[in-house]
């Protein structure tokens, strides 16, 4: 085997990078750690902006999400539309994976660029064990979005009782 460089056309390198984000998108860990060992770029983005990350994380695959973050895949890293991996999850109702990413260290609050923070996207979607879990790591009930909306509103707008009952009890 050589140790030259592969060479690929722009087409094949494509091509290759779109493979490698239905790699991640499948949650394929054993993959990607290959790859990543290989020297793949754990914060490759796609045409969107989504990091492998992102992508793992958001389809629920939690070892590969172990595996990208042992290769410093950065949980912080937003995509195009300013959406962060643990707003992904706490949108999917994913305790497991918003635990996992806050232990790689995703900031508790997650806010997109509109502010919205993982709390506000738990409490509108009516994720309680989630709402519950952010607000043990230190997420602030108080926080505002751009428009000014707080999760106990965010919440009570979507019509999720459960989240809006719980931030209640805590906001007083």
């Amino acid at each position: 085997m050589s140790d030259q460089p592969l060479q690929m056309t722009e087409e094949q390198a494509a091509e290759f990078a779109e493979q490698v984000f239905d790699v991640a998108r499948k949650g394929d860990a054993t993959m990607l750690a290959a790859l990543l060992g290989k020297g793949l770029p754990p914060n490759l983005r796609n045409h969107k902006g989504d990091t492998l990350l992102m992508l793992a994380s958001y389809h629920g695959h939690a070892d590969a999400v172990r595996v990208l973050l042992e290769h410093k895949a950065d949980p912080q890293m937003r995509n195009d539309n300013g959406q962060s991996p643990i707003a992904g999850a706490a949108f999917k109702g994913d305790l497991e994976m918003v635990r996992l990413l806050i232990e790689g260290g995703a900031q508790v609050e997650g806010a997109s660029a509109d502010g919205r923070t993982a709390l506000m996207m738990a409490a509108m979607f009516n994720r309680t064990a989630i709402v519950d879990y952010l607000l043990s790591q230190g997420a602030d009930p108080r926080a505002r979005d751009a428009n000014g909306v707080t999760a106990l509103a965010a919440a009570q707008t979507m019509g999720a009782m459960d989240t809006a009952a719980q931030l209640q009890k805590i906001l007083g």
